[in-house]
């Protein structure tokens, strides 16, 4: 059965070298057939597949443009259907001028993921795998885009349909047993169970537990620069941009408001804000600032307590480390190019933090900064191998649902509950874990992922 076909511009809108127009479906070879023409004046050779023509795209006589044409035959293709990519000249009004000419000889715009949303609908790739397709375009950092591709490739799906295969095999057993007792014995099968269901969840513990540098992947860290007046704030946010977007002056309270900057740190995202200095002021828009940056602070995954070492501690200080304590947080001993009256040694037992000396000034201890930060999130290096990290919540959603129906099972086994009842948080458990790979996931769920995706993928 032919599918509609479908066209969309599948490389971004702005003008480029050049632009690419996908078209998929029954009709995708019978569209080129009608607009293209070798360079010859030849028709295009539709007879092998993954094969690049040269020749011009036409609306009957006039000629739009010069391309290359690729030739794919489904289901090698990326939907798994006839699948052409017209390679045109990257000008906005020329993609728009073929993608029209496409739609006018027998396609229809395609809609945001559909490609993507056909390949999986095929059987080429399941939903994890979809899913990482928009991750690999929206990566904002090296280990997001690892991570991204791993995913692409199957590493979720493989750890899925693996716990899936065990699970399914004990609903089995059971049920065999159930509607065959005479030959099949469950004597013992409880305590069978129990120790095969024991790994189990201690994977889907690893990868729930995952989660957390899956979120700091994919959305970065939310980062808060705290201190008082005149600590450094501003100067620390400048250098670890790369240039001067906070003013930075001798004047205490100079920041009034936050400042958000996105930034990247040894592959690691950080989505750091500068907040006003903390201390007690009658300024009522000084005042403003401060309560942003308390409410900033406690929305923060790290918080950068930035100490002016040349200035004794005082109540705002103590103040801080209240706000800090229990917190992942990393505590900076700035202006080390200063006289110092503070030491590292006094403000590591007054914080419990590490405490790193710094000069925002002279730009020394950033490096130290850098690796504690990385440290902190990630633990070291992240090996990307065999390790498989959740950065979908959906998925997490999904394991912890498959976590509690095996607990379940183990409590059922604990309490000597008939084999009935291990068979049904079982068959949960599989059903929570299909639900990541596309197997058990309502229509409604898949058109909402795959409204997500950008036009043309």
């Amino acid at each position: 059965m032919k599918t509609d076909t479908i066209a969309a511009i599948a490389t971004a809108m702005t003008s480029s070298g050049i632009g690419i127009i996908r078209i998929s479906g029954g009709q995708a070879f019978e569209v080129i057939e009608k607009i293209f023409k070798k360079k010859n004046g030849g028709k295009i050779d539709l007879s092998r597949s993954h094969t690049v023509q040269y020749g011009y795209i036409c609306d009957q006589d006039e000629v739009i443009d010069e391309v290359l044409v690729l030739i794919m035959k489904g289901p090698h293709s990326y939907t798994a259907e006839d699948t052409v990519e017209i390679d045109c000249h990257g000008g906005v009004l020329m993609m728009k001028k073929i993608l029209e000419t496409v739609i006018q000889y027998g396609a229809r715009p395609a809609e945001p993921g559909e490609f993507t949303k056909r390949a999986f609908l095929n059987g080429r790739i399941d939903l994890s795998q979809a899913e990482a397709v928009i991750d690999v375009i929206n990566a904002q950092n090296e280990y997001a885009l690892k991570s991204s591709v791993s995913q692409l490739k199957g590493k979720m799906s493989e750890k899925v349909k693996a716990l899936r295969e065990k699970i399914i095999y004990e609903i089995a057993y059971i049920e065999s047993a159930l509607d065959d007792p005479e030959h099949i014995s469950l004597d013992g099968y409880g305590e069978e169970l129990a120790k095969k269901l024991e790994p189990m969840v201690k994977e889907l513990e690893r990868l729930i537990a995952s989660a957390d540098n899956g979120k700091v992947m994919s959305e970065g860290v939310k980062t808060v620069i705290l201190g008082k007046p005149n600590a450094g704030k501003s100067s620390l946010m400048n250098v670890l941009v790369g240039e001067e977007r906070a003013i930075v002056t001798d004047i205490a309270g100079t920041t009034r408001d936050t400042l958000e900057e996105h930034i990247r740190l040894r592959g690691i995202s950080l989505n750091v804000v500068d907040t006003a200095g903390i201390r007690d002021t009658e300024d009522v828009v000084e005042k403003i600032g401060v309560t942003k940056a308390r409410t900033a602070a406690e929305d923060a995954d790290l918080i950068i307590y930035v100490v002016d070492a040349s200035v004794p501690l005082d109540e705002n200080d103590r103040d801080i480390i209240e706000m800090i304590r229990n917190r992942k947080a990393v505590v900076l001993l700035n202006k080390t190019d200063l006289e110092q009256v503070v030491s590292v040694e006094e403000l590591e037992k007054q914080t419990g933090h590490r405490v790193i000396p710094v000069s925002a000034k002279e730009e020394t201890g950033i490096e130290e900064l850098e690796k504690e930060i990385q440290s902190m999130f990630y633990q070291g290096d992240i090996d990307f191998n065999d390790e498989v990290y959740v950065t979908n919540i959906r998925h997490k959603t999904a394991l912890t649902e498959s976590l509690s129906s095996l607990k379940l099972v183990q409590k059922s086994i604990e309490d000597g509950m008939p084999e009935d009842f291990y068979s049904i948080d079982l068959t949960s458990a599989y059903a929570s874990l299909g639900k990541i790979i596309g197997e058990e996931v309502d229509e409604d769920v898949v058109n909402e992922i795959f409204s997500k995706f950008c036009m043309g993928k």
